[in-house]
């Protein structure tokens, strides 16, 4: 299978896992709870701001005197066991748990858990 066929079949995938994410966000709205809908036109003006966007590997708590000492080659211990999924963060917050994949000699993430539209909103409450 060719990197470009890899390349489709997970942009397939996305496609699959995004509509049957908003149908399940549908069925678990509480009463109560506002649903973004993208067919809203007050929001095309925000669907287009930046956001950053990043993949966490683990986390470490170190001295001032460790941090002064590190250098090439150093290795830092991460609070994650080898193989466990990555945390995907925008603006500092998570959103979902990933995989690294590697496609045309580049890194990319597939995402493997996403939360939910209702409980990212709950958080920012």
């Amino acid at each position: 299978m060719s990197d470009m066929d890899d390349w489709a079949d997970a942009l397939a995938e996305q496609e699959e896992a995004e509509a049957s994410q908003i149908e399940l966000e549908n069925l678990e709205a509480e009463p109560g709870d506002k649903l973004v809908s993208t067919g809203d036109d007050k929001l095309d003006g925000i669907l287009d701001i930046p956001v950053s966007i990043s993949m966490e590997v683990g986390r470490s708590n170190i001295t001032i005197r460790n941090l002064l000492q590190l250098n090439q080659g150093s290795v830092i211990e991460l609070d994650r066991v080898a193989g466990e999924a990555l945390d995907v963060l925008v603006n500092g917050t998570l959103i979902a748990h990933g995989e690294v994949v590697v496609v045309n000699d580049k890194f990319g993430i597939r995402l493997t858990d996403v939360i939910s539209q209702t409980e990212r909103i709950k958080k920012l409450r």
